[in-house]
């Protein structure tokens, strides 16, 4: 039986239901260890008031993002998409000391959002806003990512992975979201502007001889790719 915190849950995240059994992303929800106050704020926030709460990482996506983080120990981060700084939090966790995450947002209303979030932890120091456009930002951030986040429009997900890889580490990570992209990039054919983007990019992403990846069919699929 699902607890009511469970139902609710999925619930207000509709799209969990599309391609991941139900009980499963509910049972895997209340195993996992739970946010923080500050995180369980921002996604109750983003539930009410945001249009588009859909986009937010969740519970579970976040905690993998944060152990993957803290795994890694990152010195620097860049997240290309913050929407309102659920999954930067999450990320900067796992932090080194003087680390610093880079993340980038277009809306205008989300990066404001986003700042005020930042500003309410006690990881704001580490985190450095970005608003405008990543294809114009990326080139400007004269550094070596150890950990990359690509969460933006699905249209330029290969343009954003081709300015990212030379500049990320051997041994450093990419982390893509929506690579199932609700299932459409299953359907033969694949159909629609961005099922067809994120298609191809999976696919360059296979194709490219710098690096491995394995595909998690967690949420709205998770492409995770290594540097070698």
């Amino acid at each position: 039986m699902l607890k009511h915190q469970e139902f609710k849950y999925l619930c207000e995240n509709p799209l969990l239901l599309e391609l991941i059994h139900p009980l499963a992303e509910a049972y895997a929800h209340a195993i996992s260890s739970p946010e923080d106050e500050l995180l369980q704020q921002i996604a109750a926030e983003t539930q009410a008031a945001h249009p588009h709460a859909h986009m937010l990482s969740g519970a579970v996506q976040g905690k993998l993002l944060q152990m993957i983080s803290c795994l890694l120990q990152p010195r620097r981060i860049l997240e290309i998409g913050t929407f309102t700084g659920y999954s930067a939090l999450c990320l900067a966790k796992g932090l080194l000391k003087d680390g610093r995450l880079h993340t980038i947002e277009l809306r205008e209303t989300d990066a404001a959002t986003a700042k005020a979030n930042f500003n309410r932890s006690n990881d704001a120091g580490k985190i450095i806003l970005h608003p405008g456009n990543a294809l114009q930002v990326i080139p400007t951030l004269d550094e070596t990512w150890d950990l990359v986040f690509i969460d933006a429009d699905k249209v330029n997900y290969t343009e954003y992975y081709k300015l990212v890889v030379p500049a990320v580490r051997p041994g450093g990570m990419i982390i893509a979201d929506n690579v199932l992209f609700h299932g459409q990039v299953l359907e033969q054919p694949v159909n629609g502007k961005n099922a067809k983007a994120i298609h191809l990019f999976n696919e360059y992403v296979q194709q490219d001889d710098r690096v491995e990846q394995v595909l998690l069919t967690m949420r709205d699929g998770l492409l995770l790719i290594r540097k070698k």
